[in-house]
């Protein structure tokens, strides 16, 4: 069984609609392989994939890679995968199978508080992040997670407008949640997160906070801006 670093904290027709989206992604990812599977969510949202057959070790390093795994061993200055569970004044805390705190310095984000950062980074809960394992409790943002939440807030060619990050709903909801609100022409695309987990990459001239404003009455769900 391989624990997948992500999250599904939604219910009813949301988890059911929810779960067979990542059974589409799980079949697209491993259709090649010799293998069946099953998922589930356990007791602390995360999912797991009962992975068995001839590719059993292929596939499940497949999805290890694809979306990061939970794990009860860490070692020292290894990069591992958590979920951003909350944030105080301290810092950010991650869910990664146990709690991970990451100190308002160790973030490597420029300054402000905690919630600033987040809101200026428009890091929505539960986004799958990277950091590094300190055996003393120092740990920090992977530099991968760094360089991408800086990318967010960069327009360097000058092709788009900023994003719209969303938790609570999938790839495929938010697309069609966009479409419906008339809202097609402002997306360049919908980059997946996590299952649950989504930025709108907006068309240069859009205004991410008139996006929200637009379509945030049809998502049930966490909405944050990114201006660059």
């Amino acid at each position: 069984m391989v624990v997948l670093a992500t999250k599904c904290y939604v219910e009813g027709d949301a988890r059911e609609r929810a779960l067979d989206s990542l059974d589409s992604l799980v079949a697209n990812d491993l259709a090649e392989l010799d293998i069946d599977w099953t998922i589930g969510v356990l007791d602390d949202e995360f999912v797991s994939v009962t992975v068995e057959g001839d590719d059993e070790t292929v596939a499940q390093n497949l999805l290890r890679e694809r979306w990061g795994e939970v794990t009860d061993h860490f070692d020292h200055g290894e990069t591992y995968v958590g979920t951003l569970r909350y944030w105080n004044d301290e810092g950010w805390v991650l869910d990664a199978g146990q709690k991970i705190d990451i100190s308002r310095d160790d973030l490597g984000l420029g300054p402000g508080d905690p919630s600033q950062i987040r809101d200026r980074f428009g890091v929505v809960q539960h986004t799958p992040l990277a950091f590094v394992y300190d055996e003393d409790g120092d740990h920090r943002l992977a530099d991968e997670t760094q360089d991408m939440l800086y990318g967010w807030t960069r327009d360097e060619d000058g092709e788009t407008g900023g994003r719209l990050n969303v938790n609570s709903a999938t790839r495929g909801e938010v697309r069609a949640t966009l479409n419906r609100a008339g809202h097609a022409r402002d997306v360049v695309t919908v980059e997946r997160l996590g299952l649950l987990e989504q930025s709108v990459v907006c068309t240069e001239g859009t205004d991410p906070p008139g996006l929200l404003a637009s379509v945030g009455e049809y998502l049930p769900a966490e909405l944050k801006c990114v201006v660059p």
